[in-house]
């Protein structure tokens, strides 16, 4: 990152402070704006996980390299502060989302029994799957001649109209 460790070590004490903080600034942040969708006003249930999914694959396409680190630290580290910061940011996201999953169900929007753990292992699974494969999303789908903002725009798009189909077959009685 080209920034003076000494710095590093002088404002955080080590590298791994440092980790901590960038997780618990981007896990605070996070929770703020799911607060804020499941709490916007004159809007369907349905359009709020809709405007979940888009936050999710745009928090994922703007700070790719965070989540290659979260995906690193979640597959090769199960233990200790991170470990901790990573999993209580994933617990308050699934409540903040489960308020709205109820709020659905008792409005009669979103049918009862949704498995809200594995709805959200689905969203940020796909999303983070495509977007940290994206080189082989573009062979497989002869998408060569795209720059790389419009094959970000393309995933962007398909990814959205994917994952908002598919949580209304999850959510609701229509298809």
């Amino acid at each position: 990152a080209n920034i003076n460790l000494a710095m590093v070590s002088y404002y955080f004490g080590s590298k791994e402070k440092l980790l901590e903080a960038i997780f618990s600034y981007r896990g605070e942040a996070i929770k703020l704006k799911l607060e804020r969708i499941v709490d916007q006003k004159g809007m369907s249930s349905l359009e709020k996980v809709y405007m979940l999914v888009d936050h999710y694959i745009d928090k994922i396409l703007t700070r790719q390299c965070f989540h290659k680190i979260l995906s690193r630290e979640q597959v090769l580290n199960n233990t200790g502060p991170i470990a901790g910061l990573i999993l209580e940011m994933k617990m308050r996201n699934q409540e903040i989302i489960s308020r709205l999953i109820k709020e659905g169900q008792d409005s009669g929007e979103f049918k009862p029994g949704i498995d809200i753990s594995m709805m959200m292992a689905t969203m940020v699974g796909t999303a983070t799957n495509l977007i940290t494969s994206k080189q082989y999303y573009k062979e497989l789908n002869g998408l060569q001649h795209l720059t790389e903002e419009e094959l970000q725009d393309h995933i962007r798009e398909k990814l959205s109209k994917h994952l908002k189909h598919l949580f209304k077959i999850l959510l609701t009685n229509e298809a």
